[in-house]
């Protein structure tokens, strides 16, 4: 008796991770607002994980070694985009700069193998003050935006996306001249970030650096992207398209840092 109620057990915590698994692959592949069920489930998994993964990753001091660097860089990133700030706000007026953030930082708790450039999942969500839309840095830079918040949870668009609704303002500096584009698209070929919306006639060159505009509820202007590798003009020669080279590895992110509004 007690070993059928023993495999009764073992069958019921079989049949609800099973059904687990398949309603966070749902919510994965379908982009839109998550609801509290599916918030609740995401969760549960994500606490599990952590559970299961705190052995491997308390051991792990190279990784520890890569936080606490990451995390100094991290806070220490406003003083190196100083100046570009400063010209961005008087040319904008804009009322909101990196100082204007908290920085929140995160670890990367998975990665979905299929959509490996698309998206990331981090440990912290709205609990923690998160939104959707925040802006998502490394000690490198730009590197997406929140695209789903759950409670103790979130899921980071990155730039790599192939989403084409996935769309950032951005700023080219020409010459002192700042050029407003959009950042939409990734080359996985060269791996190389794309840019579109610049008219022919703008002059562009390589090796300009490309920054966040700060045009945006949640995105402060001024943060770095990369600098422009390539330059080509549509089969009408009526605009440009530019292909971004990042400082970031996407194959090697595990500490990110989220920018919350004060």
């Amino acid at each position: 008796m007690w070993k059928k109620d023993k495999n009764k057990k073992k069958i019921i915590i079989a049949s609800i991770s099973i059904i687990l698994i398949i309603l966070l692959i749902v919510s994965l592949l379908i982009d839109r607002d998550t609801t509290h069920i599916e918030t609740f489930f995401k969760d549960i998994s994500m606490s599990i994980n952590k559970v299961v993964m705190y052995p491997f990753t308390s051991l792990n001091k190279e990784k520890n070694k890569k936080q606490t660097e990451s995390y100094i860089i991290q806070k220490n990133i406003n003083s190196s985009l100083e100046k570009e700030i400063k010209e961005l706000k008087e040319q904008l007026e804009l009322n909101r700069t990196l100082t204007e953030y908290k920085p929140v930082n995160a670890t990367i708790l998975s990665r979905n193998k299929s959509y490996w450039f698309n998206t990331i999942t981090i440990d912290k969500g709205k609990k923690d003050g998160l939104k959707k839309n925040m802006a998502v840095i490394t000690k490198n830079g730009l590197i997406g935006k929140l695209s789903k918040v759950y409670d103790n949870s979130s899921e980071v668009k990155l730039i790599t996306s192939d989403d084409i609704n996935f769309k950032i303002s951005v700023a080219i500096k020409t010459n002192e001249v700042d050029n407003y584009a959009i950042l939409n698209g990734y080359d996985s070929k060269t791996n190389l970030i794309k840019v579109n919306g610049i008219d022919k006639t703008t002059e562009i060159n390589i090796g300009d650096n490309v920054l966040t505009s700060g045009l945006g509820e949640f995105f402060p202007g001024g943060i770095y992207i990369g600098t422009v590798a390539k330059i080509e003009s549509d089969k009408y020669n009526l605009s440009k398209t530019l292909y971004i080279k990042t400082n970031q590895n996407f194959n090697d992110i595990h500490y990110v840092t989220v920018l919350k509004v004060k």
